[in-house]
């Protein structure tokens, strides 16, 4: 069975209720079970944390395990902030896909830099939570 992991950094645990104009208003425990009900063949684990140095952690601990076939991260704001992420995915073997729910180039011009897209196998943006499926769907 392949294995994919997702990692949503910080204030993602508030999907459904923060901002639903831009976010939506289903929560992202709901969507996991709808993606896991569509990719029966497909173990997917789902991490969050509203801190960077777990994020890190979570990276360092699945980057190296074979049998994921690589890590879909939505890093939140620390996609805009964070050389550590960064640096943490560089390190890893496994690929990571880079995904935001919105459409960051449409959104504030802080928004429309990524410091970790360079070192990600791709990005998908702006597809709201199919962001996540089109994700899956590269890596497997």
């Amino acid at each position: 069975m392949q294995r994919v992991l997702i990692i949503n950094g910080p204030n993602l645990n508030l999907l459904g209720v923060r901002e639903p104009e831009i976010y939506g208003n289903r929560s992202m425990e709901d969507y996991i079970d709808e993606l896991r009900d569509l990719f029966l063949d497909v173990e997917i684990d789902y991490f969050q944390s509203n801190h960077e140095g777990e994020i890190i952690d979570r990276l360092h601990a699945d980057g190296f395990d074979n049998s994921l076939e690589g890590i879909i991260l939505n890093a939140g704001a620390y996609t805009h902030t964070s050389l550590a992420i960064a640096d943490a995915i560089s390190a890893i073997e496994r690929p990571v896909i880079e995904v935001h729910i919105s459409n960051i180039h449409s959104r504030e011009e802080i928004r429309h830099r990524s410091m970790i897209s360079g070192v990600c196998k791709g990005v998908i943006a702006g597809f709201g939570l199919d962001s996540y499926r089109l994700a899956v769907e590269a890596l497997i």
